[in-house]
Parts: structure tokens; C-alpha cells; sequence
């Protein structure tokens, strides 16, 4: 039995702590986790902002792979701090959870509440540099991967002021340093909306861009509805200031299904949501299910209205600015905690409602639009019951005819290959593990289920066959208990066939099945497309930029290269090596790391609108390098 005692102990030092866990304070060290420290930064600038210190923040991509954000608030503090004798920059940068808006005598209104922001960004670059404009001066100071290179540096006289802060990723923590221009843009934009009149400027880029926006969210959201068909001329504004909370709200509704709900606190995007929005969601359903009962507009056959039915078509934006002890979930800020639901849940009900009664021919408008969606929603449910009925009885005598089952019963063992065609089905066969892993194939491109109605998409074959294996049902039946398999993995060629099919079926998971998605269930196969013969030496590559590293590595020694078709003509023995066998294969974990952009992904690229795929195309045409057609 081995010894636990004291000298077993370790105690990290300074910002060791965020270099040993990242994800405990960035959330990942993915490509979300990489421009969370970009996110860190831009807050501090704009906090300068929403406390009146600031009016323009520059964002510029330096051509070393860096990010350097400056803007023309107050400047860094860069005194003594008297209980370390160092410079104020520097415990700033160095030390966690320090900052001066743990009071609210310097920031009354703050997105950046933990302290520990800067020092994390400090720990987790491999280079950053800090310039402060203050006090006459402009002042400096480098840090690596969380320590002072040099000591804080008196420069030049200034009569201006601000904080300049450049700052390049350590490539130790991170697989890809690359920042996400589109990303930054669409984040730079945002925080331009949400504080009216601010400049944000972003350049080091193709064409430098600025953002600035007068009407704040009301200029936002006519940005977001684009050409969506709305219901009224003008969106509903709600702004009510109290003495700790300042709520700003925005929404309108379209003639579409999309919901889109951006919330803010305190300039931050809860991307999780929170109590401002729980109260956004439950004020404007009770004001609309108040306005229903009092005009007597609710047909017999419906029994009530649901939120989901308020919200179907609805565009909005809710902001929130907080003073005081601000409660968000954690320090990537996903969620708002603070106890504000029912105090906005009652200003948005008492608005819209009045205003409904006061208009109520826009009010009887906007309900007719919500009674369309209870019905569709009841005839949706019936569609689904029926084909539950049928899928149940169809389940207890026998599963699809083309399932090849596995032996296990234990689902967190068994896995399904949803594959496309019987060829590539009969190669996975032979190269699949009997005990543990069942194939599904399935013929050619499944139904886009993004424009097809629900009855149309449960009467189709293909999918009855994917929900009868799966075995959990749908919803309002869904039974998570009843799945069949642990992992469920999408098995498509390597091509742009392969490709579609491959969206085909996460569109109808994510529409369909969306539990197995959020529970970690669904996974995408990464099938080679070549194989490089050298000698006795033997290599996969996913793709050509694979096959091009791996060719360099020989360094001019003979091969041979040959391209799989399909994996129908795939080997058995190569499929089971490099897609099949759990120790070599590499699987993609489908996930939804923002849901609103991935319900906008969804919609405008598999939707029915067809110019949202021609803007797509056009806008991104110039950085393909390499078009398979």
C-alpha cells in the first residue's frame, strides 16, 4: 500500500495554476478557448467605455500571428501597489484576481468581475506586451507565458491617454494559434451594438473595417431580421433604467420559424442565456398568453399557449447592465446567475402588453401569428404519435432489414456505422468488430428534413430505419433510456458526396434528435482519401494538406500514392485500421458550442432561401484554393 503524507503536496506558484488547468479559466484551449483571451481584453476596453472613460477601441492582427487591442480610456494604473512594491501593471498582469473593479467606486458597471482576466491572457501567451498612456508618459512592460520579461519602462511624454495591450498565443497550450477574423469581426461589431456611439476599428486585415452605430440594439437588430418577412414596421423597444439594473430590449417577429435570442449582460454575451433572459422568455409568453384571453381569441381546439409558441418566428435582443456584485457562471461568462428574472419578467409582460391593447390591431396580428404556431405544433405532435405507434410495433418484431447488429447489449460497448450504400455497407461489415459494432447503410442522400414537413420526413424509409435502430423514438416520446448504442457514428466517403450526405444526417439529428447530440452521443468517422506506399512504410492522409506533410517527411524517398474512391472500394483490412479500429482511428465528437449560430448555420444553409447559400458562396469564393468538382 503506497505512502500519502505532506511531501506529496504540491503548491503552484504565481499563474502556474492557469498554464497546468487552462479550461478551468478559458474554457478550452480550442479554438474557443484561443479567443477567449481575445474576448478578456476587448471587455476591459469596452468597461473603460460603459463608464464614460472611453469612445474608440482599435483591434489590429499584426503580421507575426499576434492581436494587439488598444483604446483611449483611463490607461493602466502603474504606481506602487504597497503590498508587493511593484507596479500596479505588473500585479495586474501577474497576479490572479486582482483589478479594481471588486469596488464600485472606479467601475460602477463592469463585464469583467473576477480579476482575474489580464493575468490569465498574460499566462497563456508565449509574448505580451502592456503600454499605458497616463500620468504624462507613456509606460511599458513585457511578459512571457505569465512572467515580466523586463521592468515597467518609462517612454515617451504624452499628452493623451490609453491602454495598448499586444499579446500572441503560446502555441504550447494551444493547437492552433490562428485567430478567427470573421469571429473577431462579428465580436467587434456586437460590442459596437450594444454601446451606442461607440467606435470599435479593426485593421491588419484585407480592408480595414469600423463599426459605430448610433440606435445601438435597434440598429442591431434591423442588421440580424435582414430580409426576413417581419410583422410590423418597427420592432418593439423596451428601455428601463432602475437603480441597479438598466434593462434595453429589442425584438420583433417575422413570418419565419427561426427564434433567434442574443443576450447580453453588461456587454457580455451569455451564450448560455440566464435570468434576464428566463424573465425576457416569460414576460413576453404571459403578456401574449394575458392579451389572447382578454380578447377571446383562442379556438376551442387549443387548450394553451406555449412559450415555444410565443417565441416561434421571434427576433430578439435583451441587455442588461448591472451595478454591484454581478453573478455570471463561471469565468468564461456563459450565463448570467444575478436574481434579476421576475424584475424583468414584469417590465417586459407590463410593456408589450399594454402596448398590445393600446394597438390591437397589430396585437391581434401578432396573436394570430402565435395561435398558427400552437396549431402546427399540435398537428406536428399527432404526426409524430402515429409514427411512434408504428415505429414501436415495428421495433418489438424486428429491426431494419439492412441493420447488421452487433452481438453486446451493453450500449455504452455498441456502436452504429451509419455508412452510405450497400458497397460501402459490405466493406464496413467485414471490417467492422462483430461483438461491438453494428452497420447501417443507407441509400444515397436522406431527405433534407430543414425543408421537409414532419410528416413528410417520418413517412421516409431512410430515417425510420436510423430511428428504429437508434431506439430512443422522437419527441414528445423520445426515451434517451432506450438507446441502442453509445456512440453513433456518421461513415461517409471522403469526397464532396460524402460531404453532403454526411450534413444530410447531422441536419436531421440536430432537427430530430438533438439529445444525442447534447449528450455527447454522435460522432463523425474520418475516413483517409489516400494511402502513401514507401518501402515498408505505410501512411494515411485525411486530406491533400495531410498527404503533402506527410510526402515531405520522406524527403525525396520513393512512393507510391493511391486515392480511395469510396470506402465501398476500400479494403476491408484498411478500413478497419485507419476508420474502424477504436485504438488508431480518429472520431469528431459533434457538439454545439453556439447554439444560435448554429441554428442560423442550419436554417439559412439547408433552409428553403436560396440566397443565403449564393451570399455564402460569393462571400467566401476567393479563399478556395482547391475545388473538388
Amino acid at each position: 500500500m503506497g505512502t500519502y503524507s505532506a511531501k506529496d503536496l504540491q503548491v503552484l506558484e504565481g499563474l502556474e495554476p492557469v498554464r497546468r488547468r487552462p479550461g478551468m479559466y478559458i474554457g478550452s484551449t480550442t479554438s474557443t478557448g484561443l479567443h477567449h483571451l481575445v474576448w478578456e481584453i476587448l471587455d476591459n476596453c469596452v468597461d473603460e467605455a460603459l463608464n464614460g472613460h472611453c469612445d474608440t477601441i482599435e483591434i489590429t492582427f499584426e503580421k507575426d500571428g499576434g492581436i494587439t487591442i488598444n483604446d483611449n480610456g483611463r490607461g493602466i494604473p502603474i504606481d506602487t501597489f504597497a503590498k508587493t512594491k511593484k507596479s500596479a501593471m505588473e500585479v495586474l498582469f501577474t497576479t490572479l484576481h486582482s483589478g479594481g473593479k471588486f469596488s464600485e467606486d472606479n467601475y460602477k458597471v463592469s463585464g469583467g468581475l473576477h480579476g482575474v482576466g489580464m493575468a490569465v491572457v498574460c499566462a497563456l501567451s508565449e509574448s505580451l506586451t502592456a503600454t499605458s498612456k497616463r500620468d504624462g508618459f507613456e509606460w511599458t512592460q513585457s511578459y512571457s507565458q505569465g512572467k515580466p520579461l523586463t521592468k515597467l519602462k518609462k517612454g515617451k511624454a504624452v499628452r493623451s491617454y490609453g491602454t495598448s495591450i499586444y499579446f500572441k498565443p503560446d502555441p504550447k497550450i494551444f493547437s492552433n494559434v490562428k485567430f478567427n477574423i470573421q469571429a473577431i469581426l462579428e465580436q467587434a461589431e456586437s460590442k459596437a451594438f450594444l454601446n451606442k456611439g461607440l467606435k470599435i476599428v479593426v485593421s491588419g486585415i484585407s480592408e480595414k473595417k469600423e463599426f459605430q452605430y448610433p440606435n445601438g440594439i435597434q440598429d442591431y437588430i434591423e442588421k440580424i431580421i435582414g430580409k426576413r418577412p417581419p410583422l410590423s414596421d418597427t420592432p418593439f423597444y423596451i428601455e428601463k433604467d432602475d437603480k441597479k439594473m438598466r434593462l434595453e430590449t429589442v425584438f420583433q417577429w417575422t413570418s419565419g420559424t427561426e427564434t433567434i435570442i442574443h443576450s447580453y449582460a453588461n456587454a457580455i454575451k451569455t451564450v448560455d442565456g440566464g435570468s434576464h433572459e428566463t424573465g425576457f422568455r416569460n414576460g413576453i409568453t404571459k403578456a401574449l398568453r394575458s392579451y389572447i384571453e382578454r380578447r377571446k381569441l383562442l379556438p376551442k381546439s387549443i387548450n394553451n399557449i406555449t412559450g415555444d409558441d410565443v417565441r416561434e418566428g421571434l427576433i430578439a435582443i435583451i441587455n442588461v447592465y448591472l451595478q454591484g456584485d454581478v453573478e455570471f457562471q463561471g469565468q468564461t461568462k456563459g450565463r448570467l446567475n444575478s436574481d434579476i428574472t421576475s424584475q424583468v419578467e414584469s417590465i417586459v409582460k407590463h410593456s408589450l402588453e399594454h402596448y398590445l391593447l393600446e394597438n390591437q390591431t397589430m396585437g391581434d396580428l401578432i396573436a394570430n401569428r402565435v395561435i398558427l404556431s400552437a396549431q402546427a405544433r399540435i398537428a406536428s405532435r399527432q404526426a409524430k404519435e402515429a409514427v411512434q405507434r408504428k415505429t414501436n410495433i415495428s421495433h418489438r418484431l424486428n429491426l431494419p432489414g439492412k441493420l447488421s447488429d452487433c452481438a453486446t447489449t451493453d450500449k455504452n460497448k455498441a456502436e452504429l456505422f451509419i455508412c452510405e450504400g450497400d458497397s460501402a455497407g459490405g466493406s464496413s461489415k467485414q471490417a467492422r468488430d462483430r461483438k461491438t459494432q453494428a452497420i447501417l447503410p443507407i441509400r444515397g442522400k436522406i431527405l433534407n428534413v430543414q425543408t421537409a414537413t414532419m410528416a413528410k420526413v417520418l413517412a421516409n424509409t431512410e430515417i425510420q430505419n436510423i430511428i428504429s435502430a437508434v431506439g430512443t423514438g422522437l419527441s414528445p416520446k423520445f426515451d434517451y433510456s432506450k438507446l441502442r448504442y453509445g456512440k453513433i457514428i456518421i461513415m461517409t466517403d471522403a469526397d464532396v458526396d460524402g460531404a453532403h450526405i454526411c450534413t444530410l444526417l447531422l441536419t436531421f439529428f440536430y432537427r430530430c434528435l438533438p439529445e444525442l447530440i447534447t449528450n455527447g452521443n454522435l460522432f463523425i468517422a474520418q475516413p483517409p482519401l489516400y494511402r502513401i506506399d514507401s518501402g515498408k512504410k505505410l501512411f494515411y492522409a485525411i486530406d491533400d494538406n495531410e498527404k503533402d506533410q506527410i510526402i515531405e517527411k520522406l524527403n525525396g524517398h520513393k512512393y507510391e500514392i493511391g486515392r480511395f474512391k469510396g470506402l465501398g472500394e476500400m479494403p476491408a483490412a484498411d478500413l478497419k485500421k485507419t476508420t474502424m479500429n477504436s485504438q488508431n482511428r480518429s472520431l469528431l465528437r459533434v457538439a454545439i458550442s453556439d447554439s444560435e449560430n448554429t441554428e442560423k448555420t442550419f436554417t439559412q444553409l439547408m433552409g428553403k432561401d436560396a440566397e443565403f447559400r449564393f451570399n455564402f458562396i460569393k462571400e467566401r469564393a476567393e479563399f478556395v484554393h482547391d475545388l473538388d468538382v
